[in-house]
């Protein structure tokens, strides 16, 4: 069984004894959870919480001998090894996950591929469990942010074990984390990306996504002043326009809102604009939705990082609201082109 977080945080000296114990009193009584209740005592950070627990040995004993997902598919004779090459190929120089790109080549369907991989690996599988209820508790095993960055939504905790719906049981670090951040044996629901994801806005974010945004820009900036001039500009060309303040904050309205474009400043708190944009990417919902950096660094190297990295256009400080306009409506018909093409 997997050792209590608390103990874990001890043993690398993260926090003291005396500090545990204060945090176990502080959290009697109360639905949170421990590392919440260290984060409002200021001892640890989520960030720090997390590196932390990746550092640690796991205690999956065979974690190192772990095969990937395409070879277990190959094994499988879910696919060949030709299109797993090409699939590979595919999603190295698109940025994309596995699974995305074998459903986009036609290979096989997101369902497809969960019903298969539980009838081969003798995982269960689990449809249709996004308007159950689930109680407080059970959602507090696991943090917000967690579930968002790995797309994991807690089922059902009985006695020392916790059914968590992923998409992919052999990502042995996500399954590493949750059994050392619940303290609880992990059992593996396979779900699709997408049930999972419209789980975790609802339950978790309170709003289910909105498929149907039209034509909806997120503005991600932390400066008050530039957020109002570009909101200011979309708006009276008819665009609507939500704001976010940070990283993490802009990761949620991309999840519940399913906005066209992206404007995000490069240095922002909690997740600045590349890490944003990694994890629009990363997950197949949004992997789509083009992103435009807005940022005082203008030179011709930082834009030429900017686009390799996979921004579609960039926009320099001072802002001019001309300029916004212009870079917008070009980012966005050069998406239309590009999902057209």
């Amino acid at each position: 069984m997997a050792k209590q977080l608390g103990d874990i945080l001890v043993e690398t000296e993260l926090i003291s004894k005396k500090t545990l114990e204060r945090a176990l009193e502080r959290q009697t009584g109360t639905n949170k959870r421990l590392g919440q209740v260290l984060e409002e005592m200021g001892v640890i950070t989520e960030a720090e919480l997390m590196e932390a627990l990746i550092r640690q040995n796991s205690p999956f004993v065979d974690v190192g001998h772990k095969k990937q997902l395409g070879d277990l598919l190959v094994e499988a004779k879910l696919i060949s090894e030709k299109t797993l090459e090409r699939a590979l190929e595919r999603g190295k120089a698109e940025g994309k996950r596995l699974g995305q790109v074998l459903e986009e080549m036609g290979v096989i369907t997101e369902q497809e591929l969960v019903e298969a991989l539980g009838r081969q690996f003798n995982f269960k599988t689990i449809k249709d469990f996004v308007s159950r209820s689930y109680a407080p508790e059970l959602l507090n095993l696991l943090p917000t942010e967690f579930v968002m960055k790995r797309v994991v939504f807690p089922l059902m905790q009985k006695e020392f074990q916790l059914a968590v719906a992923m998409s992919d049981p052999f990502d042995s670090e996500t399954c590493d984390l949750i059994a050392r951040i619940t303290g609880l044996q992990l059992v593996p629901v396979i779900a699709t990306r997408s049930e999972i994801l419209d789980a975790i806005a609802r339950h978790y974010l309170n709003s289910p996504y909105n498929p149907d945004a039209g034509d909806t820009i997120l503005v991600v900036e932390d400066s008050l002043t530039v957020a109002i001039v570009v909101q200011s500009a979309l708006v009276k060309e008819g665009y609507n326009v939500l704001l976010a303040e940070d990283g993490l904050e802009a990761l949620k309205l991309v999840l519940t809102h399913r906005p066209r474009l992206v404007i995000t400043d490069a240095m922002m708190p909690k997740l600045d604009g590349y890490g944003l944009l990694r994890a629009i990417k990363a997950n197949p919902m949004t992997a789509e939705t083009p992103v435009i950096m807005l940022t005082g660094k203008a030179s011709t190297d930082d834009e030429q990082k900017a686009l390799e990295s996979g921004f579609i256009d960039f926009i320099p400080k001072p802002v001019q609201p001309l300029r916004v306009i212009s870079r917008v409506k070009r980012a966005l018909e050069l998406s239309r082109q590009m999902k057209t093409a």
